[in-house]
């Protein structure tokens, strides 16, 4: 069943749930996601960010959604962090159920002005949009090691402007999170004081980017404060592949027949702890009453 994130996130606003979204780069990736979904009844959203999209080629997107159209389990087929209109309309154009404009780094006026005409013409075609105020972290390298970029907390004050003006169907919020796997001796805490301000005035699901390495206390508090979604990319594939670095250096095996079985296994595990711990295992059945 492939839906788009507003039908998806709307169910899960309704039953108290938060749904996992998985970034895939290529086939197993899918595989992974895809196969753990159905395995425990999950909805899940199929998340390809702008980089990726480009790798990936339209043949790629037409395979993923023969596979989610087939299914019993609901999807949304979304992509992550576009940061232009053009962008935004060739995954429109490729099938993608849901988009994000990412303006989060413009100056506000013209965050809301980029997301508003992605939301103008996706939603004629039923495409639901994100949008995003702050911005997040990112961790990079510099001649002294590891960095983090500046958060930029989203300003309560400006959330119910953003979404009445942009009427946007979701909006990724800065809470406290980074991009990327935390480096050891970083820790991050979540400002679910914060998010609980933003929840009391927002009226569109909340999103938390940035959901990888994160412990489970920290982004159960999140879901349970109202984020509906969560996006999840580097710890599942370095689960991948680190399985792939050992098969390869234990047991000199080259193979990729043989060695991603049991790479995409190691995957599994941790996307399936991830919906768990969102709650939103076993609520497929509640996208047919």
């Amino acid at each position: 069943m492939l839906l788009n994130t507003k039908d998806l996130l709307k169910i899960a606003e309704e039953n108290n749930f938060t749904i996992g979204a998985f970034n895939v780069t290529e086939l197993s990736n899918f595989k992974c996601v895809y196969e753990t979904a159905q395995e425990i009844q999950a909805p899940v959203i199929i998340a390809v960010a702008e980089n990726e999209f480009d790798f990936c080629g339209k043949e790629y997107f037409t395979y993923i959604r023969q596979q989610l159209i087939k299914s019993y389990v609901p999807f949304a087929l979304h992509l992550d962090h576009a940061h232009t209109v053009e962008k935004c309309m060739e995954a429109i154009q490729a099938g993608f159920t849901s988009v994000m404009i990412d303006g989060s780094s413009l100056p506000y006026e013209q965050n809301v002005e980029i997301t508003k005409k992605v939301t103008e013409f996706a939603h004629m075609v039923n495409v639901s949009v994100e949008g995003e105020l702050g911005t997040i972290g990112n961790f990079g390298t510099s001649d002294e090691g590891v960095v983090n970029n500046n958060i930029i907390y989203t300003r309560v004050e400006d959330v119910v402007d953003f979404i009445d003006k942009t009427n946007c169907d979701s909006l990724a919020v800065a809470i406290g999170t980074s991009h990327g796997l935390y480096p050891k001796g970083k820790e991050p805490r979540l400002q679910i004081e914060l998010l609980k301000e933003i929840k009391k005035v927002a009226r569109v699901p909340l999103v938390l980017h940035g959901g990888s390495g994160n412990l489970d206390e920290e982004l159960d508090k999140a879901a349970r404060a109202g984020i509906r979604k969560i996006n999840i990319a580097s710890e599942y594939k370095a689960a991948i592949s680190r399985s792939l670095n050992k098969q390869m250096n234990e047991h000199h095996e080259v193979k990729f027949a043989l060695m991603m079985p049991q790479a995409i296994e190691e995957g599994k595990k941790v996307v399936r702890n991830r919906i768990r711990l969102f709650r939103s295992d076993g609520k497929a059945s509640l996208y047919y009453e």
